[in-house]
């Protein structure tokens, strides 16, 4: 972890949802209290059963949220993507974390204390009702992964897993290949199902011309298939 010279972003702008309901005093507290970190690739950004201490938003990057399982295997719950909120659920609720972080490539994290963070809440309803809405939001997609990765086959998991990725962090400039480079081992993590399982799901995929793969470099060639095979499970 390194600290990162705070000029070099904009954060105001980066963090608006956060920052635009707040009163000029507000920002000047929160301003005045946060710090940007620069993660590289793999590092941990907080462990499991770690107290909370603050709230963080990825600012730049890509960073995997997950818990580890049985045997070693491990569970993605949530890929984050710029610029959004994270690690603050525990903290509300008077937990530890039940999840761990990690830094998927580089990435740079704005990280603000929690007691900043509950100050603002009891003062600013606006802000109060984005977080709520937050929660929700994440509650949602919670419930939808939960169901899918447990009924669906493991060609809908995967298929389903390649969509969210796109639809996560979008398309190179080939307006096919996904802007993320995964390991097989956490594509695997993501969709639930053992690191053989996917790369066998996936040759098949290739084979029939879904998608194209080259090393870590995965090209969405027939997206309505792929949403077809995520549809039926």
């Amino acid at each position: 972890m390194v600290r990162v010279n705070i000029s070099d972003y904009n954060v105001p702008e980066l963090i608006s949802d956060l920052w635009l309901p707040l009163t000029e005093k507000q920002r000047e507290r929160l301003a005045a209290n946060f710090t940007l970190r620069m993660y590289k690739k793999n590092e941990v950004v907080h462990c499991e059963d770690e107290n909370p201490t603050h709230m963080k938003c990825l600012l730049s990057g890509k960073v995997k949220v997950f818990k580890e399982g049985v045997g070693g295997r491990s569970q993605i719950f949530r890929m984050i993507k710029p610029v959004e909120f994270f690690g603050y659920r525990a903290y509300f609720s008077g937990e530890t974390y039940v999840n761990a972080a990690a830094a998927v490539e580089t990435s740079v994290i704005c990280l603000i204390p929690n007691e900043i963070i509950a100050e603002l809440v009891r003062e600013n309803n606006d802000l109060a009702n984005f977080f709520i809405r937050n929660l929700c939001d994440a509650l949602g997609v919670a419930d939808r992964r939960t169901v899918n990765l447990t009924q669906k086959h493991i060609r809908g998991r995967l298929a389903e897993s390649l969509l969210f990725l796109k639809e996560s962090y979008g398309l190179e400039e080939d307006n096919s290949t996904l802007s993320i480079y995964l390991s097989r081992e956490d594509l695997a993590n993501l969709s639930n199902m053992t690191t053989s399982n996917a790369i066998r799901t996936l040759s098949q995929f290739a084979t029939e011309k879904l998608i194209a793969i080259d090393g870590r470099k995965i090209k969405i060639i027939d997206e309505d298939k792929l949403k077809k095979i995520s549809k039926i499970g």
